[in-house]
């Protein structure tokens, strides 16, 4: 069957913001969703997806540009999938941002809400991020354009391209980190290349050098991680002496062999070459171990505004039991640790609850216990008797929210406050709408932890109803 010619738009005014960092306009009561552009927007759209209540498409020509539209800062804009948000001002990002936030709690969580409190911002709206991870490739992508000029084939260390697992952009500048985070990324590049070493291919699963991460902290202390896919080589040792001579600011250079036929390396020996297995942040009077594998906050600065949030909400009294759920590495349970009488912190990764552990001993804290499982089958009302009955929940659950089992183990446990935190207000108006039945939303607080980015984080208070 012939596929239908799909039709091209002209002179379209983009009205709004979407969902995954898309702007929309409405045609003919039709919403069409479309990349890489700001309201108000004149353009002609070549529609690429057609269904019985929307379109997606993508611009054909500019028109007029909207007076919000500026130029992105990075030259990779549009082609990485990253950043999307580059070419609106930050006040309108923030602006669009509170938005997505009240229309999920609204539309979605039918609840009865507060004045939300106006969305707190970052402070750096780049080099914010304390972690990056990048990808090896034997041949780099190149555009159309690209291949029209007959530009040569060479192997690429950079982000994939959107929807595509083994096309890999070669990525020169990311303006999201630190800028030694380019020096030590294009150098590690060009001296593999010089000692003759194999780039990863994704396809067949052959090649020395697979993936890479660089992480930070607030003191200007690096972690570099190099994963191979091959048994560590001569070139290889010589490659990870290079990287220490060149760069006295990474105080942990490690490595780890990845022969499977996924990138995770959770469950992989990582071997120290050069210094320590881990960095410390600090946050307050506290320092956080962060190894190869921990989680933590990606905007260090940000996550400290956030966990005041969320710690401020929960109004502590020295003879509250806490309740820290999906804890990840335990931070926020060890920042309210001193303010109240014990917490119990609970994640699913098993090596994530043995950090929290080690950073509660390693700041002294002794009332604080921390369990590895999966949240519906360890939150229950056994677990409750046996631990105390919590005065307070705090919850900050992956992107898809809370299992309904958990949900009606905390209605059960009727705690005084609940704070939410959530990176995904649509799944957090859904568990609010749960809530509902027995507690009522108190305050609302945006923040903005990814400036250029769709994503928002939101604290949501809750108390008993009655």
């Amino acid at each position: 069957m012939k596929k239908k010619n799909l039709p091209l738009l002209s002179h379209i005014e983009i009205t709004g913001i979407a969902a995954e960092g898309k702007a929309l306009a409405r045609v003919d009561d039709m919403v069409v969703f479309v990349p890489y552009c700001v309201p108000g927007d004149i353009v002609d759209l070549q529609v690429t997806k057609k269904k019985h209540s929307f379109m997606e498409a993508r611009v054909a020509a500019m028109i007029t540009p909207s007076p919000l539209r500026c130029e992105p800062v990075c030259k990779h804009y549009g082609l990485c999938g990253g950043c999307k948000w580059q070419i609106l001002p930050y006040t309108e990002q923030l602006k669009w941002k509170q938005q997505q936030v009240e229309d999920n709690l609204r539309r979605i969580g039918h609840v009865q809400l507060p004045q939300i409190q106006p969305i707190l911002g970052s402070a750096k709206q780049y080099e914010y991020r304390n972690k990056l991870e990048f990808t090896f490739a034997d041949h780099k992508w190149l555009t159309t354009e690209q291949m029209k000029q007959n530009i040569p084939f060479e192997p690429g260390l950079g982000f994939h391209i959107p929807n595509c697992f083994d096309k890999v952009l070669q990525i020169d500048e990311c303006h999201l980190m630190d800028p030694v985070n380019d020096a030590i990324r294009n150098s590690i590049r060009a001296k593999a290349i010089a000692l003759g070493m194999t780039f990863y291919n994704e396809r067949t699963h052959v090649g020395m050098l697979r993936n890479m991460m660089i992480r930070s902290n607030q003191q200007g202390e690096l972690m570099v991680v190099i994963v191979f896919g091959e048994p560590i080589t001569q070139a290889g040792e010589t490659l990870l002496a290079y990287v220490r001579d060149s760069f006295p600011q990474i105080i942990s250079l490690q490595y780890v062999v990845n022969q499977k036929m996924n990138d995770t390396i959770g469950d992989l020996d990582i071997q120290v070459f050069h210094g320590q297995d881990h960095i410390v942040e600090q946050m307050e009077n506290l320092r956080f171990k962060v190894g190869p594998k921990s989680f933590y906050q990606t905007n260090t600065d940000q996550a400290y505004e956030l966990y005041k949030v969320a710690r401020q909400a929960a109004q502590l009294q020295p003879e509250d039991v806490v309740y820290d759920l999906y804890t990840g590495t335990g931070t926020i349970a060890n920042f309210v640790a001193s303010q109240c009488q014990k917490v119990i912190g609970i994640e699913y990764v098993p090596e994530a609850i043995e950090d929290a552990k080690i950073n509660a001993q390693f700041n002294g804290l002794n009332n604080t216990q921390f369990y590895a499982g999966d949240m519906k089958d360890i939150l229950t009302t056994d677990f409750i008797r046996a631990h105390g009955q919590p005065d307070v929940i705090i919850t900050d659950p992956p992107r898809a929210g809370m299992h309904e089992d958990v949900v009606n183990v905390i209605l059960n446990a009727q705690p005084k406050r609940i704070v939410y935190v959530s990176c995904n207000p649509a799944t957090q108006a859904r568990d609010l709408n749960l809530l509902d039945a027995k507690y009522r939303v108190e305050m609302v607080q945006p923040v903005d932890m990814f400036p250029q980015t769709q994503h928002v984080e939101n604290v949501v208070l809750l108390t008993k109803k009655g």
